[in-house]
C-alpha cells in the first residue's frame, strides 16, 4: 500500500449467487481527501462501503484501509473508522448529550476525557441550544448533524458516509458539508457515497458507478472537460417530441431531459443546424438556446449513454423463428 493512500482496492468484487454487485472496482483514496462515490441507487455504492469496513467479504480482489486488510485484519478497521448512514441509529428517548456519551463508551473515549470531547462535539454539530431536548424531538437536519457527531466521537482518522444526506433539505445538505469540509481540513479522509450529483462538487476525487462497475474515477473539472462536443441547453414547446427526435440526428452527441429544458451535445455548429433545422420541420418551436457549462449530471448521463450502447454493441444478434 501506498503510504499517502488511506485506501486502496483492486479489482475488488462482490457476488451474492448468480448476481453481481460490484464488479472490478478499482480505487484509492489519498490521505485528507474526500471521495465521493456517485450512482443510482443499486449501483453497488453501499455494498462497496460495506467491504471496506470490514462487514463484508469480498468474492474477488483486495482492499486496505489504513494499512489493514479488509479479509484478515477486519475487527482493526471497525475500531478505527467513523461510519454514518441515512438509518444511523440514534436512541430517541436519549438526549443528544446522553447519545454522544452513550457512542463515546462504546467507542472506547477514556472517561475521564469524556465530558469536554461530548461539549466539543456538540459544539462542532451546533447543538448547543438542543443537547437536553429528547432526540425525537430534534428535526431531520439535527438528527443528521448528532448522527455525524457520534459518528467521530472517537476521532477517527476515516469516515465513512453512506447516503447519508438523503431526505436532508438542500440548505441543510449544505450545512452538513460544511462539517465535512472541516474535518477533511483537519486531515479526515473521507469517502462519501450518493445519487445527489450537485454533492460530488464537494469532492477531491469523484467515483461514478454503473451496474455495478466504477465507470470513471476523476475530479469535478476533469470529468467535465472530458465530455465530447458543445453542450446547449435548449428551450421548446414539445420538449419530449424533441428529445426522440434529437437522438436520431447525426451530430448529435448526446441529449437528456432537464426539467422542461432539453440538453445537448453536439458535435459542432453544423449538427446544432441540422438539430433544429429537424426541429422546426416536426414542428418544434425552440424559444431560445444557449451553450452551457456541463454539470456532473450530464457528464453520468453521457457516460450511461455509452455504456448501453456498448452493452447493445457486444450483444449477440437476435435471430428470429
Amino acid at each position: 500500500m501506498n503510504g499517502d493512500n488511506v485506501v486502496e482496492t483492486q479489482d475488488l468484487s462482490k457476488r451474492f449467487g448468480s448476481f453481481t454487485a460490484v464488479n472490478n472496482v478499482n480505487f484509492f483514496i489519498p490521505r485528507g481527501e474526500i471521495f465521493g462515490l456517485l450512482g443510482p441507487n443499486g449501483a453497488g455504492k453501499t455494498t462497496t462501503i460495506r467491504m471496506l469496513c470490514g462487514i463484508l467479504n469480498p468474492s474477488g480482489g483486495s482492499a486496505s484501509v489504513l494499512g489493514y486488510d479488509i479479509q484478515r485484519e477486519a475487527e482493526q478497521i471497525k475500531r478505527q473508522i467513523g461510519y454514518m448512514s441515512q438509518k444511523f441509529a440514534l436512541y430517541n428517548d436519549l438526549t443528544p448529550r446522553e447519545n454522544l456519551f452513550f457512542y463515546a463508551s462504546i467507542y472506547g473515549v477514556p472517561p475521564a476525557v469524556r465530558p469536554k470531547k461530548v461539549k466539543e462535539l456538540i459544539t462542532m454539530a451546533g447543538l448547543d441550544k438542543h443537547e437536553n431536548e429528547l432526540t425525537r424531538n430534534l428535526s431531520g437536519a439535527w438528527r443528521q448533524r448528532l448522527a455525524l457527531a457520534c459518528a467521530i466521537a472517537h476521532d477517527p482518522p476515516m469516515l465513512f458516509l453512506d447516503e447519508a444526506t438523503a431526505g436532508v433539505d438542500p440548505v441543510s445538505r449544505r450545512a452538513f458539508w460544511d462539517l465535512i469540509y472541516e474535518m477533511a481540513g483537519r486531515g479526515v479522509t473521507i469517502l462519501a457515497t450518493t445519487h445527489y450529483m450537485d454533492e460530488a462538487e464537494y469532492c477531491n476525487t469523484v467515483g461514478l458507478m454503473y451496474q455495478a462497475r466504477l465507470i470513471a474515477v476523476s475530479s469535478p473539472d476533469t470529468l467535465r472537460d472530458n465530455l465530447q462536443g458543445t453542450l446547449v441547453e435548449i428551450d421548446c414547446d414539445q420538449p419530449l417530441k424533441a428529445l426522440g427526435r434529437a437522438k436520431s440526428i447525426p451530430g448529435v452527441l448526446e441529449v437528456s431531459l432537464h426539467g422542461v429544458y432539453i440538453h445537448a451535445a453536439v458535435k459542432d455548429e453544423k449538427a446544432l443546424k441540422r438539430l433544429f433545422d429537424v426541429l422546426d420541420k416536426d414542428g418544434i418551436t425552440v424559444h431560445s438556446h444557449e451553450q452551457i457549462i456541463p454539470s456532473l449530471e450530464d457528464v453520468f448521463i453521457s457516460m450511461v449513454q455509452e455504456q448501453v450502447r456498448e452493452q447493445e454493441l457486444a450483444a449477440p444478434p437476435t435471430v428470429s423463428a
